[in-house]
């Protein structure tokens, strides 16, 4: 297995240019350039078939991207739904399940600085 595989990718481009524009006639290694092409075109093609995968992925990626907004604007109405329904609301086990704390378990935001004066006493 190639340590890299993009480097590997260039250098049978590399190979094959200079090959054909060179020395098409010459035989290397008993092969000529057109079985030379032959015994790399496997390699070839998994990484034009890579490269295929990956647009389509970016494809599929904007797809969730854009079908999230919608999601999360009915996630999120969902959510007030539940805090202003009168048979749950914000104290309820639902409204904590979906990972909300409850009304009852929030701290009540008040806070007292301790000084070096308050620390002494």
């Amino acid at each position: 297995m190639a340590d890299n595989p993009g480097a590997v990718g260039k250098q049978i481009e590399t190979l094959t240019d200079a090959w054909t524009e060179h020395a098409p006639d010459a035989t290397f290694a008993g092969k000529t350039l057109a079985q030379f092409k032959t015994a790399v075109k496997p390699s070839l093609d998994a990484r034009a078939e890579i490269k295929d995968r990956d647009q389509q992925l970016a494809g599929f990626r904007v797809d969730r991207d854009n079908a999230d907004v919608t999601s999360v604007e009915v996630v999120q109405q969902v959510v007030n739904s539940i805090k202003g329904d009168p048979n749950h609301g914000e104290n309820s086990p639902l409204y904590a399940a979906l990972g909300y704390v409850r009304k009852d378990d929030r701290a009540s935001g008040l806070t007292r600085k301790t000084t070096d004066e308050t620390k002494a006493a």
